[in-house]
């Protein structure tokens, strides 16, 4: 009988999982994506904030991993969960993430003045540390 990791797919052939068979017999792939917690900092001219909280407001309904962005008239802070393989396609990802949704969010021409990117583990370690965001943040959008 051709043993098969419980859950992997067959080459279209049914197989059966011996008893006793677990998943801790088994090694995960390495390169599974991990989640990454992000934050982007922008900042420019100054703009109209009604204009800037719709702008952000649009990109959170386009792109709906945004947890939370907070505003002034000459910069913003966005924070969200990004699904990727390492830092660098997560780091990628966020900088493109402005330029890419200024039209279609309607966001001001700013550039990307800063970016943190780090795994799961750290986030929760500074939330149990007591450093960065609390938990409790309201999610959405939010003037500083």
């Amino acid at each position: 009988m051709r043993r098969v990791r419980p859950g992997a797919a067959s080459r279209g052939a049914l197989t059966s999982v011996a008893p006793g068979d677990t998943y801790q017999d088994y090694e995960e792939p390495k390169d599974l994506p991990r989640l990454w917690h992000v934050t982007l900092s922008v900042s420019g001219k100054k703009v109209a904030l009604p204009d800037l909280r719709r702008a952000l407001e649009q990109l959170a309904h386009d792109h709906p991993f945004l947890l939370t962005s907070r505003y002034a008239s000459d910069h913003a802070e966005i924070r969200y969960w990004e699904e990727a393989r390492d830092l660098h396609d997560a780091a990628a990802v966020a900088l493109r993430l402005w330029g890419e949704h200024r039209q279609s969010a309607g966001l001001p021409p700013w550039e990307i003045v800063g970016l943190e990117v780090i795994d799961r583990e750290t986030y929760h370690q500074r939330i149990a540390d007591g450093y960065g965001p609390a938990p409790a943040t309201p999610v959405g959008v939010h003037p500083f």
